[in-house]
């Protein structure tokens, strides 16, 4: 499940399943954890076994999903690094925590965390480093951004293999597959450039509707 928009204040909300079949889609203003429960509920509802969810790392929807097995996309986790230290980083532990990062999707557990932990290892006493503002006199960590990020690594942790201790369940490590479908989408609306939000919203209502009947591939 994920959220993408279109303008300020419109987005729409997706529920797809491991099939590629497009379960369950509605218009937001915002992503809101509410509304991520609301359309769970509502595939229960309808009958449909929810054996696992693979989601972005928004704030508290993990806890709000405790009851299933929880994928967090590792793409989405490999931007929220990126957006700390940036692509091309400077810093040699910077460059090694991006070329760590980067094995994220290609790697198994155990790899992955072995390489953290050794990373941070040589790296523990940088990352924590503190300075005096001489201004207010209180201080502060040195390199914020790159603790910040390896800091999201070791609070996403639970959840950041899901897929890797559940096999069985089928869980994908990304939802790659819906982001394919939010650039297809968008792509097919830039060739309609000027149509009012009513149009577009009926535009995506067909988008979803023809490709759940697999007119659309």
């Amino acid at each position: 499940m994920d959220t993408t928009y279109f303008g300020r204040n419109f987005g729409v909300m997706v529920f797809q399943n491991t099939d590629g079949q497009y379960l369950y889609w509605r218009f937001v203003k915002y992503e809101t954890i509410a509304g991520y429960i609301e359309g769970i509920n509502h595939l229960k509802n309808q009958g449909i076994s929810i054996k696992g969810i693979v989601c972005d790392g928004r704030r508290g929807l993990f806890n709000a999903l405790g009851a299933y097995p929880v994928q967090m996309c590792q793409f989405h986790q490999i931007a929220i690094v990126n957006r700390y230290i940036t692509r091309r980083p400077k810093l040699p532990a910077s460059v090694e925590l991006k070329n760590i990062v980067q094995l994220l999707p290609k790697t198994d557990k155990e790899s992955f965390w072995g390489a953290l932990g050794e990373w941070f290892n040589k790296w523990e006493s940088y990352i924590s480093k503190r300075a005096i503002n001489p201004e207010t006199g209180k201080s502060r960590y040195v390199h914020k951004r790159l603790r910040s990020a390896y800091k999201s690594l070791e609070r996403n942790k639970q959840h950041l293999f899901t897929w890797y201790d559940n096999m069985e369940v089928g869980l994908p490590n990304t939802n790659n597959q819906l982001e394919g479908t939010f650039t297809d989408l968008k792509n097919k609306l830039r060739n309609h450039n000027g149509m009012s939000r009513r149009r577009k919203e009926r535009f995506i209502n067909g988008f979803f509707k023809a490709s759940a009947l697999g007119i659309i591939k």
